[in-house]
């Protein structure tokens, strides 16, 4: 008897002990990551109560750490950065809007290292958490003094396509005319505070850290169509060590930032290239399906001339509609992913499906700016998720299937197509 207890026993505890995720670098899996990202965020500037996005960030360790959150106009250019310090265990949830809300003083994150808040009042610790003094936090930074309404309004300019302060009477989004900030937003462990962002030197070789420890959500929330939607974040993982995320010209998430593009400085992998996404557009889903789609267009953009386009739209190599009877549609004579991040309805004139349910083949390769030489050379890394929406009832959001990582890319088209110029006919 003596002996089954013990079994018993080590088996009881063997369910209880925390393991290890099987985390590969070079594909998608929510798993804790070094950097994370929403792929898309939206704030109507014009309506307090209307549309926002909130997102989370959340740390997986038991160790305090500093992450660093930058805003991306949705053609790319970065405008906003700041840090936020994370106890053990802690989580940091973000509502844009009061980053962009011009009626009360925008307030960035309230947080504080040990350094600065030696009461916890500000960044307060439980009983399993570390809590601890980041020195270079504790002059300038944290806790934050609120936005000042003129910035806060080049912000909203910014994300508006109109022009901003932020990029001295510049544009860097698209002018779409409904007063609704669009863009993305990154994520990154960070070893200090810094008002640098991706793409400075010294950014990737200095600051950035390889703690795979970030976790977190987004939801995209309508109050005026009693509607929302979310997933997980974007989890993007680092490794000193992978061939994958160390080797120069191999594709990793930030290569085109890197001070020496595509040298690996980052050591972040890269995302896939190639995603399969459900549509549904009718019945009980009379929203529709949107799809969320997030590119790396391999360049570095900065501010631009109002009134002109930054770079050419972004293209695609493949883009196939399937109906349930297996027909395809080909829409290559579209382009409904042109920037860097959107929100596009399926069947709506971007988007020109012919079928009411069925799935998207999205093969998001492009020619656009210069790509690592170890890969397919029309290899680009993109992200895909998608909500389908019964109108003021309910919605479901998920990420799309990924095919291939553009890490390890090799062009090739579906159904007996031929690549012609980076693109299948």
């Amino acid at each position: 008897m003596k002996k089954k207890w013990i079994f018993a026993a080590a088996l009881s505890a063997l369910l209880f002990v925390p393991r290890g995720v099987g985390a590969i670098i070079g594909t998608i899996d929510n798993v804790p990551a070094a950097t994370l990202l929403v792929p898309y965020f939206e704030v109507d500037t014009l309506n307090v109560n209307g549309r926002t996005t909130m997102f989370s960030i959340n740390n997986a360790s038991a160790s305090a750490v500093l992450a660093h959150v930058t805003l991306w106009t949705d053609q790319g250019v970065p405008t906003l950065n700041f840090n936020v310090y994370l106890t053990g265990y802690d989580v940091q949830t973000i509502n844009v809007r009061d980053l962009f809300d011009g009626t009360v003083p925008s307030q960035l994150p309230a947080t504080a290292t040990a350094g600065n808040d030696p009461n916890d009042a500000i960044s307060p610790k439980g009983a399993f958490s570390q809590d601890i003094n980041f020195a270079s936090c504790n002059s300038g930074f944290l806790p934050y003094a609120p936005l000042t309404p003129t910035y806060t309004q080049a912000l909203r300019d910014a994300h508006t396509g109109l022009a901003s302060s932020i990029f001295a009477g510049g544009c860097g989004a698209q002018p779409l005319g409904d007063g609704v900030a669009r863009g993305y937003i990154t994520v990154d462990t960070v070893n200090s505070c810094t008002s640098l962002k991706p793409g400075d030197a010294t950014y990737f070789t200095t600051f950035t850290t390889n703690q795979n420890v970030l976790f977190g959500d987004y939801f995209l929330v309508d109050p005026a169509n009693n509607s929302a939607k979310g997933d997980a974040l974007v989890h993007i993982e680092a490794s000193g060590t992978d061939p994958l995320t160390t080797t120069p010209n191999a594709y990793t998430f930030y290569g085109h930032l890197d001070s020496t593009p595509w040298n690996a400085a980052d050591n972040r992998e890269a995302l896939g290239s190639i995603y399969l996404g459900r549509f549904l557009n009718g019945g009980i889903f009379d929203g529709g399906t949107q799809m969320i789609v997030w590119r790396d267009a391999r360049h570095t953009q900065g501010p631009f001339a109002c009134g002109t386009s930054p770079a050419a739209p972004l293209g695609q190599q493949d883009l196939v509609a399937f109906n349930e009877q297996e027909w395809p549609q080909g829409l290559n004579g579209s382009t409904p992913f042109p920037v860097r991040t959107q929100q596009v309805q399926v069947s709506g004139g971007g988007l020109p499906v012919a079928y009411s349910f069925g799935w998207l083949y999205m093969n998001l390769k492009h020619g656009a700016g210069v790509g690592p030489s170890l890969e397919d050379p029309y290899a680009a890394q993109s992200y895909v998720a998608y909500a389908m929406q019964a109108s003021g009832r309910f919605s479901v959001a998920q990420a799309g299937s990924v095919l291939e990582n553009a890490a390890t890319a090799s062009s090739a088209c579906i159904g007996g197509q031929v690549l012609v110029g980076g693109m299948c006919f």
